[in-house]
C-alpha cells in the first residue's frame, strides 16, 4: 500500500499551495511587485477581510515568508489574524478561486473572502 504523503502545517507563518503559486504567478504582471502582501481589513459580512496585492515596499516590521517560489509578507497585526493560514487556489466553477485556509477563523462567511475569531 503506498504511503500518502502529508504536508506539514504551517504554524507560524503564512504558505501558499503549489496551485496557488502557479496560478499567482500567472496573473502577475511585470510592473508589479516582488512580494506578495496579505493583510486583513475591517469589513465584509463576517468582520474583517483577507487581502492580497503584489507590493515592492517591505516596512520595518513586516514579516516574510517564502512558499513555492512566491515571498509573502505580512505586517504585524494582520499577522495575530493570519497565523498558521495556507492560500489555496481552485478552478471550481462554484466556488473557485483563491481560498484562505485560516486556521484562526471561527467563523466565515460563504464566498471565503470574510472572516471572524
Amino acid at each position: 500500500m503506498a504511503e500518502q504523503k502529508t504536508q506539514e502545517p504551517i504554524l507560524e507563518g503564512i504558505g501558499i499551495t503549489e496551485q496557488a503559486a502557479q496560478q499567482l504567478k500567472k496573473i502577475k504582471r511585470e510592473d508589479e511587485g516582488e512580494y506578495l502582501r496579505a493583510l486583513v481589513t475591517g469589513g465584509g459580512c463576517s468582520g474583517l477581510n483577507y487581502q492580497l496585492a503584489w507590493d515592492s515596499t517591505l516596512n520595518q516590521f513586516d514579516k516574510q515568508f517564502e512558499s513555492h517560489g512566491i515571498t509573502i509578507v505580512v505586517d504585524l497585526k494582520s499577522l495575530l489574524y493570519l497565523k498558521g493560514m495556507e492560500i489555496d487556489y481552485s478552478r471550481d466553477m462554484l466556488s473557485g478561486g483563491f481560498q484562505f485556509k485560516n486556521p484562526n477563523a471561527q467563523r466565515t462567511c460563504g464566498c471565503g473572502t470574510s472572516f471572524s475569531v
